[in-house]
């Protein structure tokens, strides 16, 4: 079947859990998948040729520091960021919105936008809507997301409910600076809320009600208990269309993965697994694996004896914990292909399963060995 940008497929359903496809400018995406994060234009310590062998799809690249450096201008006369970074593959940028509400003392939110210093060198910037999306056309990602507001943990209901308003109005001005039919570019609305699961369902209707290409769940992970962050992502998936991706922003580890595609959730992005990796936590088909201790000091088996990747059908535990305590620079390589290969991997095999209609099985059995990971 011909696809066409934009378009998305459902293939098969086991309950809410769902596989697809979506097709993009830079090539089709198989769902769910995870995406690897790639925040100044590289996935850290891996090269485009790394990611193409643990079979990323998509990986994301970030608004707010790819502004600041090297400057999405800067990116547009090298033909964008694809042709800058030399990822031939889909790419999906947020809107920086994140990174700046996280800088606090350092910003000043206003109906028009928010205004903000650098976490560089403290010089002033300003993003409206219309300016987030000029620079994520700059940047030519595939998928654009709109600026929205992230309500941190534990604000009130009067806070939240007057930023879920300024998000959807910031929705709609993105979408009128880019209205559907504009390029090859998709755009992604937000959906927040904050803990309040009626604010949640308010957010929702506002937000897909306007004709974006997808839609994403944003707000969670920000230091809330484990069921409650489950609580609103199940919630709010729910009122997602079901005719269009649906995406969980910056969730999380394994067992948050399979509960989000539980729940119907088709696109996940964490730093979890990258940032483990440079920690030394490897996450492997028997649970996580702490590479530093001294046990693996003279373990001549492979890290994980389930696992295809290229540090673990090479090299021993021995040779990682070496690299990790010697602290070389191929440790960091190493074991974040390995980490990256597992989570991309579960992906893989969660849309099989799902095919297959034995999903909860599958869940069941990585459950066995990560359940702890909830708490």
């Amino acid at each position: 079947m011909t696809m066409n940008t934009g378009d998305f497929q459902l293939l098969a359903t086991d309950d809410r859990a769902r596989t697809g496809r979506l097709a993009t400018a830079h090539g089709i995406i198989q769902t769910p998948v995870f995406m690897p994060v790639g925040t100044v234009g590289c996935v850290k310590a891996l090269s485009p040729d790394d990611l193409r062998d643990v079979h990323a799809q998509i990986i994301l690249g970030n608004t707010y520091h790819l502004y600041l450096l090297p400057g999405d201008e800067l990116i547009a006369r090298r033909g964008g960021l694809h042709a800058f970074s030399g990822w031939q593959g889909p790419i999906l940028s947020d809107s920086g919105g994140f990174q700046v509400f996280s800088l606090q003392s350092l910003r000043k939110i206003s109906e028009g936008g928010v205004e903000f210093r650098s976490h560089r060198d403290g010089s002033k910037h300003f993003f409206s809507p219309e300016k987030v999306i000029s620079i994520q056309r700059n940047l030519n990602s595939d998928i654009m997301m709109v600026l929205d507001e992230c309500v941190p943990y534990g604000a009130d209901r009067g806070y939240t409910e007057k930023s879920l308003g300024l998000t959807a109005r910031w929705a709609a001005r993105s979408r009128e600076a880019y209205p559907p039919g504009s390029g090859r570019q998709l755009l992604f609305g937000i959906v927040q809320g904050g803990f309040f699961p009626d604010l949640r369902t308010k957010s929702a209707q506002q937000v897909c009600s306007l004709p974006f290409d997808g839609f994403a769940i944003g707000g969670l992970s920000v230091g809330e208990s484990k069921p409650l962050m489950l609580e609103i992502m199940r919630h709010t998936a729910s009122l997602l269309p079901e005719k269009k991706p649906r995406y969980l922003m910056g969730v999380g580890t394994p067992m948050d993965i399979l509960d989000g595609i539980e729940a119907g959730i088709d696109m996940f992005d964490c730093v979890l697994p990258s940032r483990n990796a440079r920690n030394g936590t490897l996450y492997t088909s028997q649970g996580k694996v702490n590479i530093k201790r001294a046990e693996y000091k003279e373990d001549d088996g492979p890290l994980d004896p389930d696992c295809g990747c290229y540090a673990c059908t090479r090299f021993s535990r021995a040779y990682l914990r070496h690299l990790y305590v010697a602290r070389e620079l191929l440790a960091y390589r190493l074991n974040t292909i390995h980490n990256l290969h597992y989570y991309l991997e579960l992906t893989r095999c969660a849309a099989q399963a799902i095919a297959q209609g034995e999903f909860q099985s599958f869940k069941a059995k990585i459950g066995a060995v990560y359940d702890h990971d909830r708490l």
